[in-house]
């Protein structure tokens, strides 16, 4: 395939990959802008198995590995469960990461198959683009390994700091800078693998200081490292899609970021830092007396939503590890018949990833403008007769507003606490992803309703 007809198709494929970031801005357009991804990918794929030529027998393990690779990622997504999917695209952004760093190396090693010039003798722009991209993927991976392994339980969730933690950063950041320089002038191969070396541990302390609180912005933040990371190596490869692609992944991501901070009343800057000026996951209400709490039972629920004019359903994690989302949408629709206004409100960062609410709601066939954000709907809730809150914690918890040592301080939350009475299902009063207790189960408003939030909703559809 010619140079230019390449150059044609990957800009379709471009173009594709921007429609498909435009659907998956609405739930409403998310399943087309899906099909346009795939689409982009596909053509993406096919050009460039076209534009390389002859491979031989490489071609048969580029195909064989391509199969298995495949495969393996079809049975992963097949398999996992919602709650599981924050950790899922940790691991996959680690993915990324570690291919940007091989794609490096090889570039690196055999720079003439890249037509990139010869051993010793590379060329200076394409030498520069490696090492950056090297670098990023490198912190790409260990940074989401990391973020995997808090996501998944296996490491704290908690804050793992210590003194001058940020100043070794610095120089760690400074001595990659300086050893690309040094590869750039002298094209050593120690001095490359010191960059791929150093940007490993440097992922590795950027992540671990990031509390359970700010996961969120952790997601979409490594989403953005990878997309940086592909962009470089396309800058590399002169590979156009690449470009396209990594440098459309990279600004989303970042913009998602950006979103998400202040979502969470975070500094951007401060959580792409590694959690710089970060606090503890304590806070002044984990120490006072806890006052008795009001238990209720499905019948109370019941009683009071029928009951009530309108009602407004919380959902957050714990409606996921439920997997109560079809049980919640057989409640509203009972709710409905009895003549009761139902609106869902959906926290910006509920759950353990962007969106991860609104996908459950989707699957649940949720109508879409029944669905409402933080900004949309918060004025509601001090003329709301009932809120259900189904697993969300964090994102309901009024200490946010009130009490400044808190780890969630400044953070908008959800003011449930306004609504004449708050129905609040919950394993336990053990405290959120943050770490923190839930000055909301101690309102004199708030009923408990301690179950697994499906069988609870399941109990309160045969009571209404």
């Amino acid at each position: 395939m010619s140079a230019n007809l390449s150059a044609l198709f990957y800009l379709l494929s471009g173009i594709l990959f921007i429609l498909a970031l435009r659907g998956l801005s609405s739930p409403e357009t998310s399943r087309q802008g899906n099909y346009f991804g795939i689409a982009g990918m596909i053509i993406a794929i096919i050009v460039t198995f076209l534009s390389v030529g002859n491979l031989g027998i490489g071609l048969i393990y580029v195909l064989v590995f391509l199969l298995i690779g495949g495969s393996i990622g079809a049975f992963i997504a097949f398999r996992i469960p919602m709650t599981a999917m924050p950790e899922l695209v940790a691991g996959f952004h680690s993915l990324v990461g570690l291919a940007a760093v091989f794609v490096a190396i090889s570039a690196f090693l055999k720079p003439e198959a890249f037509n990139l010039g010869t051993v010793g003798n590379i060329k200076l722009a394409s030498l520069i683009e490696m090492s950056l991209g090297a670098a990023i993927g490198a912190i790409t991976f260990s940074g989401s390994i990391i973020a995997f392994l808090k996501l998944r339980g296996i490491m704290s969730g908690s804050p793992i700091t210590f003194n001058g933690q940020h100043f070794i950063n610095l120089l760690l950041g400074l001595a990659i800078i300086f050893l690309i320089y040094y590869l750039c002038s002298t094209q050593l191969s120690n001095a490359f693998w010191s960059i791929i070396i150093l940007s490993f541990l440097v992922g590795v302390l950027l992540i671990i200081p990031i509390g359970g609180a700010d996961m969120p912005v952790v997601i979409s933040m490594l989403n953005s490292y990878s997309g940086w990371a592909a962009a470089g190596i396309g800058f590399t490869l002169e590979n156009t899609a690449l470009i396209i692609t990594g440098a459309l992944v990279g600004s989303s991501g970042a913009i998602l970021s950006y979103i998400m901070c202040k979502g969470m009343n975070r500094s951007f800057f401060n959580v792409i830092l590694g959690g710089w000026g970060a606090t503890d996951q304590t806070s002044k209400s984990q120490n006072v007396e806890q006052k008795p709490v009001k238990n209720g039972n499905a019948d109370d629920a019941a009683f009071l939503m029928k009951n009530a004019s309108s009602v407004i359903i919380v959902p957050g994690y714990g409606m996921a590890v439920a997997q109560a989302q079809h049980a919640l949408r057989e409640m509203v629709d009972a709710l409905k018949k009895n003549g009761v206004k139902v609106s869902y409100a959906i926290h910006p960062v509920a759950g353990r990833m962007p969106g991860h609410m609104n996908v459950l709601l989707a699957e649940a066939n949720v109508p879409y403008d029944e669905v409402f954000e933080l900004e949309e709907i918060n004025n509601d809730f001090a003329n709301c007769d009932v809120a259900y809150v189904i697993g969300a914690n964090d994102v309901t918890n009024p200490v946010a507003k009130s009490d400044p040592e808190s780890p969630i301080y400044g953070m908008p939350v959800l003011d449930v606490e306004k609504s004449k009475s708050v129905l609040f299902v919950k394993r336990s009063l053990s405290p959120g992803y943050a770490g923190i207790d839930n000055d909301l189960f101690y309102r004199d408003n708030t009923l408990m309703l301690f179950a697994d939030a499906k069988k609870m909703t399941e109990e309160i559809v045969k009571s209404l």
